[in-house]
């Protein structure tokens, strides 16, 4: 992983001293729930999935220059090919973002570089991103970085026991302009 930056942030890897401030935001009732995972109960689960993070090298940690604080995360994940769309590379995105930096524009600003990044470097052919039927942030965020809807399903948030309605949107290489 590469480290990015806009003009806001600065997308890079996770460190151990990350702990607090991942803690800070994921403990939240509400932040990981939009993204099918329960807000963390303890700073011990926050550390495994930190370890996690570390680990997989997928996942930046998202840092506002304005305080060197890490307020989100931004996933890059290897994805499986999906049978119905041919395409060599695919990836998929996903994110969240700290509750108090929420309608600030930051998360389009750090998707439109993964999407750089993904596509010029990476060699992706084709992105994928999707949302909660009842999330329309992330809704906004996906049709603000130029991503096409491409179909509904249903998402088993396991770690939740819970199902959700969700849309799911792509973006190729052709789409992006390359």
């Amino acid at each position: 992983m590469k480290t990015l930056e806009t003009e806001r942030l600065i997308l890079r890897k996770w460190q151990e001293k990350d702990l607090d401030d991942f803690y800070e935001y994921a403990k939240v009732p509400g932040v990981g729930e939009m993204a099918g995972w329960p807000h963390h109960e303890s700073k011990e689960v926050t550390k495994s999935i930190l370890k996690d993070f570390i680990e997989k090298d997928e996942v930046y940690a998202l840092v506002l220059k304005e305080n060197n604080k890490v307020i989100g995360s931004l996933g890059i994940h290897k994805k499986k090919k999906d049978e119905n769309y041919k395409a060599s590379i695919q990836r998929e995105i996903g994110y969240v973002l700290s509750k108090d930096y929420w309608g600030r524009g930051l998360m389009p600003e750090a998707v439109k570089a993964a999407i750089k990044y993904a596509f010029e470097e990476l060699n992706v052919d084709v992105l994928w991103c999707g949302h909660f039927v009842s999330n329309n942030q992330s809704r906004r965020v996906i049709e603000k970085c130029g991503f096409k809807f491409y179909s509904e399903g249903i998402y088993e948030a396991n770690l939740l026991n819970k199902s959700f309605e969700e849309k799911i949107y792509i973006l190729t290489k052709k789409d992006y302009g390359i």
